[in-house]
């Protein structure tokens, strides 16, 4: 038995590294952003992939870091980590940090299966995938388990926070861990502190019929993509070609 927790808008989005003006793969990509925009909630979530691309699906699925990399009750504040930014060093002068490009848009759902949180999502956009999301492991439709790190244990080698950058949660989040290192994302207000930490695992990819679910994808296009009423980022700011041709830009 499948119990859907939380549903709403996911958006993908990648950042080009800086002085990069043409991305022509992964190797000029910076960052890889989801934002959750749940449905009856004044909140935008963002999450930062730490590998730059989503887990691989396949028998015993990858397991990728991430972590919630801001929180705002308000779309504007949180445009600023997509805008395009200027700014001076002594070595190199002036640098360019190019704006974020929106890689994708559809519907979510955090779902609780199995003893697991999976986070399971539907595409809307773009129609056809292309370079741009199978070079981010952007599928169609998939799901992933997902669990939330506890901040009084280790980070990986190599991988998580430092302590200061990590999530305090309240007292009765944390007795939920249990002295636990990893515990599923229930309820999802784990999601809700900058600094938490992720763990995911690609684990389905028709996440509807693995988890008998319905996540009603609508067919969306470029007068109605939801990504930039939604986010309140401007097309004019953003190539958009990732988002509606799956073109690297």
């Amino acid at each position: 038995m499948s119990e859907t927790i939380e549903h709403g808008n996911i958006y993908f989005l990648y950042r080009p590294r800086v002085g990069v003006e043409q991305v022509e793969g992964l190797e000029d990509v910076q960052r890889v952003y989801m934002v959750l925009s749940p449905q009856g909630k004044k909140r935008y979530r963002l999450l930062v992939m730490g590998r730059k691309r989503l887990p691989e699906i396949h028998d015993g699925g990858e397991r990728y870091w991430g972590f919630v990399g801001g929180v705002e009750e308000s779309a504007v504040k949180l445009r600023k980590e997509f805008e395009a930014e200027t700014y001076e060093t002594k070595t190199r002068g002036t640098r360019q940090v190019p704006p974020a490009r929106p890689a994708g848009e559809g519907v979510y759902a955090l779902v609780e299966h199995g003893g697991h949180t999976h986070l399971a999502y539907a595409l809307e956009l773009p129609k056809e995938p292309d370079e741009v999301q199978k070079e981010l492991n952007i599928a169609p439709e998939a799901s992933f388990v997902v669990s939330v790190k506890n901040p009084d244990k280790p980070s990986p080698p190599s991988a998580g926070l430092g302590r200061r950058q990590q999530a305090r949660f309240p007292k009765h989040l944390m007795e939920k861990f249990r002295d636990r290192r990893f515990i599923e994302i229930e309820p999802p207000d784990y999601l809700d502190y900058e600094g938490a930490e992720l763990m995911m695992i690609g684990a389905r990819e028709d996440a509807e019929r693995e988890l008998e679910i319905d996540l009603d994808p609508q067919d969306e296009d470029v007068n109605s993509a939801e990504m930039f009423s939604d986010l309140r980022i401007r097309k004019s700011r953003h190539p958009i070609e990732p988002l509606f041709e799956g073109r690297w830009e």
